[in-house]
């Protein structure tokens, strides 16, 4: 109800009866508040006026209590304004001076008094009668008080409020521990990416969160509830800061008054303004208004990141997964908190892609900010250096994991052991405790349970644990033969070297690498030995006993026939093995142009000598024998030529050797070997651990074709005089004049092999299938040395039987096929062919929990993407086979091209990394029937052969 205000000259009273609030508006017969008189007699004038004007409703209004009545409501300690502050409720602002005035009033205990305060009246705290803006400065106790909001209410009935005046309401806070009373909001100054010059102001406590400011900036931008939104702020400096937590406080956000708030508004095509702004467009004129099928979206190769595309593809390509992200639902769940976590980062990147990729809007996008965000927080992948796609994947759904993890404060689980427990009692115990800590859209699509039993092989004690995985790492059917490649040299000079391929056992011997060869030669395993050739010289000498693990599929392996009655160093043997290199010398200059160096060239030799022709005359001619299918013999008058220069007798006689072992040559002299010729590449200092002989005095020898001479292992600095005691190898350098060389010594020639037949021969791997693979990863095995298990009966670890079987199957199955083996001595790529079902990958047999008979499908999974390596250990390129969920079509990804394929291409020695999807859960994403199947035409594009794939 309304009074004419031309009777109490215009100020404003309010009254609350028991429902609705009642206005009395009125002139009062004195000049001011400050200056009436018959208060008593005026109120009740009011309350007269009041009753007549709402006689018809007959309301119940709230009667005015005594001075003294008031004081006490006012000034409680329980509920006035001395009362404790209670974070969240309100407070309200009062000027000091009509507060002070009302002290003076009801104090007096006079109600008739002329001290009566009037209305509320706050003018003098605000800076102007339009916006109402509170003045910066105030001070409590001087220019305002207090009051809480049942006090605040309680003068507002009695005395009312100032007609137009905004209630000055104000917050309780809780900063640093302490309840203080926020007067003066944060105002934030909020405008649109697209319009940076019409800023709406906006306050806020502290304690209000910054989701509060996006969500007052969506209303007041009018922003469609189906686009994504974030904000940014502009710091002092002019710099831009993404806000991204959105549910901290402004206080925690460090926000202040005055600050600049943008927001900006994801575009259709799936990128952010601002991000088209750093990034240097590619895409011609054509291509912005492209539209295609969602998800054919290729990703640009940065330098080597094939292995983080194929990754990229496969995950983009979990139907479940991808709905998460373009349904928004992740932003519900970033834990910006987690230390184990990347502060939502990994998350909103890896969104932002999957956004771009199925906005339809692009024919291939470039993952720059991802691939800078990976390298942030994984350093292992910085840089351009080629990776595995397996390791990024896991890296990446552990990272997405964290980052949506909605367990926001990690509890302390104490892990149990069976102890004779029912399976399923503690399967559910392990799930439930797994779930107490980690809990995400990453385990409810990827997460699994293994069961672990443990036998120690002492006590016989069981230990049965329940642990969760992610994917599963399945080993190949390894071959327990290996094939080496290796070349004969005979002791005939007439028969060129042999180049043979030799099927051999991998944890065999030297001496079953002999036998092997032996078969195709003839020449009994007694009368060889092998020798690893590097850059012209012994690297390795090996004996029968040694691991043939030691010899790498690079090395250079030859085997050499030697004499029956021979070996190196062994005083009992007829004959002694003398190790023999090539050297030519070659001018180099120096300050006089005088001083000659050594190269050594060509392919060493191992040459049995008789002990009692140990004299340099006769080895001579033995070396020149041995090397007469390229080494011509010098005519007699050469031969006279030489004689004449001879300085010594040829009855000189070599030293006999002492006791010698195979083994590597280490010296490094101050010449160095010259190119290899033959001999794979690379750069190993040779390593001598050869015991060696007794004396070798200096002799100058007569000098024919070449001149021999004692040298280190290494075969680059010559030894006149030897210690008794070093044992030394003896090894025998045969050093050509370069005429003499080019006169008498056919390179050409010296090079020549021939290959043996079982050069051609290829050793067949038979196809496996996955359930293969499987079971073999379900099979018993027994644990490592350098993995032991600590028995909690014996009280010491034990190398125990450990088998994993199958408990409860996820969502989403991502299986690994473990291609690449490393040993101590070897690392390979195995590949084997794996024949894999594209439908209907049925693993009842394999999950040991009790089945549900009437519910097959929980157990059968379909093929939706497939990660491809090409290649071999150190090279190779990374491609992806997946599905679309819109249209069922299967596409070949290959970095930033995009092909279609049928499914009879799909499978392949290439394929690494697995993705099957349950097909329990393929019905829940409503699939479209019939576009499962592959399309009868031929597809428009091809995977590449294997042989023709280019490596980065």
């Amino acid at each position: 109800m309304a009074v004419d205000p031309r009777l109490f000259g215009g100020l404003c009273f309010r009254f609350r009866d028991q429902n609705p609030e009642v206005a009395v508006e009125g002139p009062l017969p004195i000049s001011s508040c400050g200056g009436w008189r018959g208060g008593r007699a005026v109120m009740a004038a009011v309350a007269a006026n009041v009753a007549a004007a709402a006689e018809d409703q007959e309301p119940q209004h709230e009667a005015v209590p005594g001075l003294e009545s008031q004081w006490l409501q006012i000034e409680n300690k329980e509920s006035g304004r001395d009362r404790p502050l209670r974070a969240g409720e309100s407070w309200f602002l009062v000027e000091q001076h009509w507060y002070k005035q009302w002290e003076v009033y009801v104090q007096g205990g006079d109600k008739d008094s002329t001290t009566f305060p009037g209305c509320i009246n706050n003018a003098d705290l605000f800076e102007d009668q339009v916006n109402w803006r509170l003045k910066r400065g105030l001070v409590e106790s001087e220019d305002y008080v207090l009051l809480p909001a049942a006090a605040w209410h309680c003068l507002v009935n009695w005395y009312g409020l100032e007609h137009g005046q905004p209630p000055i309401e104000r917050k309780v806070v809780e900063l640093l521990g302490v309840q203080k009373i926020e007067v003066y909001p944060v105002e934030l100054l909020l405008v649109r990416h697209s319009d940076m010059d019409t800023p709406y102001t906006a306050q806020f406590s502290h304690t209000d969160s910054v989701d509060l400011v996006l969500r007052t900036a969506r209303e007041q931008f009018l922003v469609n509830p189906q686009e994504e939104t974030r904000l940014w702020i502009k710091n002092a400096e002019g710099s831009f800061e993404r806000l991204c937590n959105t549910r901290v406080t402004l206080l925690e956000a460090a926000l202040q008054t005055g600050q600049l708030i943008i927001m900006e508004t994801r575009n259709k095509d799936g990128t952010w303004p601002s991000a088209q702004q750093q990034a240097v467009s590619t895409a011609s004129e054509e291509d912005e208004e492209f539209q295609g099928q969602p998800g054919i979206c290729g990703l640009t190769n940065l330098g080597n990141t094939c292995f983080m595309n194929s990754a990229l593809q496969c995950l983009s390509n979990v139907p479940q997964l991808t709905d998460y992200f373009l349904k928004n639902r992740y932003l519900e769940e970033l834990n910006f908190c987690n230390p184990l976590g990347m502060k939502g980062e990994i998350a909103e990147a890896y969104a932002d892609l999957v956004k771009q990729a199925w906005s339809g809007h692009h024919r291939s996008i470039v993952p720059h900010v991802f691939k800078t965000k990976v390298g942030h927080f994984a350093s292992q992948f910085l840089g351009y250096q080629q990776h595995d796609s397996q390791e990024l994947l896991s890296f990446l759904l552990d990272g997405l994991h964290e980052d949506l993890n909605r367990v926001k404060k990690k509890e302390y689980v104490e892990l149990c052991d069976a102890a004779g427990r029912p399976d399923q009692e503690v399967a559910q115990e392990a799930w439930q405790n797994h779930k107490r800590r980690n809990d995400s859209v990453i385990v409810d699509t990827f997460h699994g349970l293994f069961k672990s039993t443990l036998v120690c092989p002492d006590c016989g004690n069981v230990s049965v644990t329940f642990d969760p995985f992610c994917y599963l790492s399945v080993p190949l059917p390894v071959s327990h033969k290996r094939v080496m490649e290796v070349f004969f040299v005979s002791m005939d000079p007439r028969r060129k070297p042999e180049q043979h391929r030799l099927v051999v056992p991998k944890k065999g011997k030297i001496s079953d690498l002999c036998v092997a060869l032996a078969k195709h030669t003839g020449v009994s395993p007694e009368r060889m030995m092998v020798a690893d050739v590097f850059s012209h010289r012994f690297y390795k000498i090996y004996q029968l006993e040694e691991s043939l693990s030691s010899i790498l599929d690079r090395d250079d392996i030859f085997i050499y026939e030697v004499s029956g009655r021979s070996a190196i160093g062994d005083n009992s043997r007829e004959d002694v093995v003398l190790p023999i290199y090539l050297r030519e010398r070659t001018p180099a200059r120096d300050y006089n142009n005088s001083y000659y160096g050594l190269m050594l060239f060509g392919h060493p030799l191992l040459v049995s000598v008789p002990r009692d022709r140990l004299s340099w005359d006769a080895l001579y001619h033995i070396l020149l024998y041995r090397l007469s299918r390229y080494v011509t013999r010098p005519s007699s008058d050469d031969e006279d030529d030489g004689d004449e220069k001879a300085d010594v007798e040829d009855k000189d006689s070599i030293p006999k050797p002492g006791r010698v072992a195979g083994g590597s040559s280490q010296d490094s002299g101050p010449e160095q070997a010259g190119p290899s010729s033959g001999v794979a590449g690379g750069s190993r200092a040779p390593v001598d651990n050869s015991p060696g002989p007794s004396h070798w005095p200096q002799r100058a020898r007569r000098k024919h074709l070449f001149t021999l001479q004692t040298v280190n292992s290494n075969g680059t600095s010559d030894r006149s005089t030897f210690n008794e005691d070093t044992h030394a190898q003896p090894y025998i350098a045969i050093d050509w004049e370069p005429e003499m060389k080019k006169r008498y010594y056919d390179e050409v020639e010296a090079e020549g092999y021939v290959k043996h037949d079982c050069v051609g021969y290829v050793l067949k791997k038979a196809p496996v299938r996955l359930q293969e693979c499987i079971e073999l990863f379900t099979t018993v095995e027994t644990l490592e040395k350098e993995n032991p298990w600590y028995c909690p009966t014996c009280k010491q670890h034990q190398l125990a039987t450990k088998k994993l079987d199958l408990w409860m199957l996820p969502e989403t199955l991502i299986i690994h096929l473990k291609r690449f083996s490393y040993t101590k001595f070897s690392r390979e790529k195995l590949d084997t062919l794996v024949e894999f079902p594209i439908r209907d990958l049925d693993f009842s047999e394999f999950v040991i929990k009790p089945q549900n008979e009437s519910a097959p499908e929980l157990y059968k999974y379909d093929l939706i993407a497939v990660s491809n390596h090409y290649g071999g250990l150190r090279d190779g390129h990374y491609t992806t086979f997946a599905c679309n969920k819109d249209s069922g079509q299967w596409h070949y990804f290959d970095d930033n091209s995009v092909s279609p394929v049928t499914e009879n291409q799909i499978e392949s020695k290439a394929a690494y990394v697995l993705f099957y999807q349950r097909q329990d859960v393929a019905r829940r994403q409503q699939p479209q029937p019939g576009l499962r199947d592959p399309p009868a035409s031929p597809a428009c594009g091809s995977p590449p052969n294997s042989e023709f794939m280019d490596v980065n």
